[in-house]
């Protein structure tokens, strides 16, 4: 039967259904209407009249974050308060286009574990990416290496978020109600910072969808001086929210929209499959099982090789 409701006092099923049963379970031995979330990393400047004269000016900050509308405006905040109903994963690679082919993403269907092979829409799996953990990166060959420093983990939260003090792209404060919402979390420190209080919770044998995980970013910096930021997480474990029929019917809401995400991806899959050359996958998996019968292997699914995301 196909979970569509929360049940508090079934942790086993909610959590699987929710994409915290593996956290903090080590694996060593054994078409969108959502709102989008994501880091603002760059200012944006508008101008102002001092004087008589017009003068450009920062009107929202880098570091805030934007929760972009579909087919409606951008609002921005420099602290979040995130409900998350449900958790899951995928992978994606980046492609720039050549000739008369866009710029695009490679993405894989979202899972509740990154310990499976996931289809892409290229019509193979990972993205490219051989599943496991490799010991020794560096000693695959460099057309390998190049191949799984392009494909990114990514942690996917849906749910509702609060952006506190919300201003909109000339900062001027808006009032915005909770927004049911969706947060791709590619970034390789971010994927650890923001899953932290989700380990918490699975530990704690709690849903997520019971409590509150605030959120703001502190700002980081490249060898060249570019500014970018990460977010910073914290989790409230004092308070439980206890749960309406409004959440059971955006619980399901979700699921759904899991669903036909990932029958889109399949169909792109299956369109792609019959023709998909897998010449360079064959090579890849080679030169990693060469490595592996040196080196062995285990069952993580992170390449900590600096760089890799």
């Amino acid at each position: 039967m196909e979970l569509t409701t929360i049940d508090t006092n079934n942790y086993a099923e909610m959590a699987k259904a929710m994409g915290i049963a593996y956290e903090g379970v080590s694996n060593k031995k054994k078409t969108s209407s959502l709102a989008r979330l994501r880091i603002n990393h760059t200012p944006i400047t508008g101008t102002t009249e001092v004087k008589g004269k017009k003068v450009k000016m920062e009107v929202v900050s880098g570091g805030t974050y934007k929760l972009e509308i579909p087919e409606g405006p951008t609002y921005y905040a420099e602290s979040i308060e995130v409900r998350p109903y449900l958790q899951r994963f995928m992978y994606k690679r980046y492609v720039r286009g050549k000739n008369d082919e866009p710029n695009h993403f490679v993405k894989t269907v979202m899972s509740d574990t990154l310990n499976v092979d996931l289809k892409d829409t290229e019509g193979g799996f990972n993205c490219g990416k051989p599943a496991g953990y490799i010991a020794d990166f560096k000693s695959l060959p460099e057309k390998t290496q190049d191949l799984i420093k392009q494909i990114k983990r990514v942690r996917v939260i849906l749910g509702t978020v609060k952006l506190i003090d919300a201003t909109d792209a000339n900062g001027e404060k808006v009032t915005l109600d909770e927004t049911p919402f969706i947060w791709e979390v590619d970034n390789r420190d971010a994927f650890k910072a923001v899953g932290t209080p989700f380990t918490q919770l699975a530990k704690m044998q709690r849903l997520p969808v019971q409590h509150v995980i605030t959120a703001t970013t502190e700002e980081r910096t490249i060898p060249t001086g570019a500014v970018y930021y990460l977010p910073v997480v914290s989790l409230d474990v004092t308070k439980t929210i206890e749960l309406t029929q409004k959440e059971q019917g955006l619980f399901a809401d979700l699921l759904q929209w899991v669903k036909s995400y990932n029958e889109y991806i399949i169909n792109a899959w299956q369109d792609k499959a019959t023709n998909y050359d897998d010449e360079d996958d064959i090579e890849i998996v080679e030169g990693i099982l060469d490595v592996a019968s040196i080196h062995g292997t285990c069952d993580n699914d992170e390449f900590e090789e600096e760089g890799v995301a």
